[in-house]
């Protein structure tokens, strides 16, 4: 392999390779740090709407400062946080509502199989 250049990434552990453009070093995505100020107004603008069309992310992006993928981004993260919190709300407010669940024990009963699936028990 005459004219290739050897390259060991750094932190690898395995045999070098053959360096090219784009190939196996690529360095990871450098995380983005909001400013509380950003934060602040894309929770506002969250509050507003869960979801931006394109000019509004693009206006929001360029007021903050941000890359348009920034802010997107953002919002998939939010959607997916607040749809998280609802969940537990709501089962928060069952639990409370009727008692805590808990699943009966599983497997065999006087030595026979049992076919059924497990019984949720609640305690009213």
């Amino acid at each position: 392999m005459a004219g290739l250049e050897f390259l060991r990434c750094p932190g690898s552990l395995g045999p070098a390779l053959p360096w090219r453009p784009g190939g196996p070093c690529k360095l990871k995505r450098v995380r983005t740090v909001f400013t509380p100020e950003q934060l602040e107004r894309l929770e506002e603008e969250f509050l507003k709407q869960q979801y931006l069309v394109g000019s509004e992310r693009l206006d929001l992006a360029a007021a903050l400062q941000l890359t348009e993928t920034q802010v997107k981004v953002w919002f998939q993260n939010r959607r997916i946080k607040w749809r998280k919190q609802s969940l537990e709300q709501k089962a928060a407010k069952l639990s409370s509502q009727f008692g805590v669940a808990r699943m009966a024990p599983s497997g065999p009963l006087d030595g026979q199989e049992s076919d059924r699936e497990e019984e949720l028990n609640v305690d009213l």
